[in-house]
């Protein structure tokens, strides 16, 4: 039986994942940016988007962090490409970046590789796991600020893709924490703040109180 949202959380785990979604169109841009995470369906809809002729270039970037490295032993960018190719996209049309191990470095990283081969970026496409959008646009924007940015994901309900990772305790925990780090990042300079309505206040307390504290940061605990 796949996990499934518990009733007395969902409408706290469906308010932050509403919050996290940019609820962008997706239109065509420069370049496609997957970045690294432990979440396959970042590469299948960043393979989907080429093929759909949004961009004609695509960087995977990632290293691995201590949730990725077992799933994804030769590195997330490494393996997003194996995807993307097995897919049909086209070799040539693929940079990889191996080294970065967080949304900024997936930033910097990236466009320095870009910049060393002579390609002129003026928009991109971010394509991280849901609820990761509204950190990587803040990110971007702050550390990159002259490209347009359009950010995208696998477009599954929330019980959908609580059902394609296999672990619901997993998907709030990630949903907490990316709720406090908009917050944090801007402070230390990150990334540019983002408005946060009281109901995503409110309802990132519930789920902390309730125990869902694992991907916090230590300070906010």
């Amino acid at each position: 039986m796949p996990e499934t949202l518990p009733d007395g959380l969902r409408a706290d785990v469906q308010t932050l994942w509403d919050y996290h979604d940019m609820h962008h169109e997706p239109r065509p841009a420069d370049v496609g940016i997957g970045l690294g995470s432990h979440d396959i369906g970042v590469a299948i809809f960043t393979a989907e988007l080429f093929h759909a002729g949004m961009f004609p270039r695509i960087v995977f970037t990632g290293a691995n962090a201590p949730t990725t490295v077992e799933r994804f032993p030769r590195g997330e960018a490494v393996h997003y490409r194996e995807h993307a190719l097995e897919s049909g996209v086209p070799d040539d049309a693929i940079l990889v970046e191996p080294e970065a191990r967080n949304t900024g470095d997936n930033i910097t990283l990236t466009r320095k590789l870009l910049e060393s081969r002579g390609i002129e970026v003026g928009s991109v496409v971010l394509i991280s796991r849901p609820y990761q959008q509204r950190r990587a646009y803040a990110t971007c924007k702050k550390l990159w600020p002259e490209v347009d940015v359009i950010c995208a994901s696998r477009p599954l309900p929330l019980d959908d893709y609580v059902e394609s990772i296999g672990d619901v305790d997993r998907v709030i925990n990630m949903l907490v924490g990316d709720t406090q780090r908009i917050t944090d990042y801007a402070e230390r300079g990150f990334a540019i703040r983002q408005d946060i309505p009281n109901s995503v206040t409110e309802a990132y307390g519930r789920l902390v109180q309730a125990g869902f504290r694992e991907r916090l940061l230590p300070q906010g605990c």
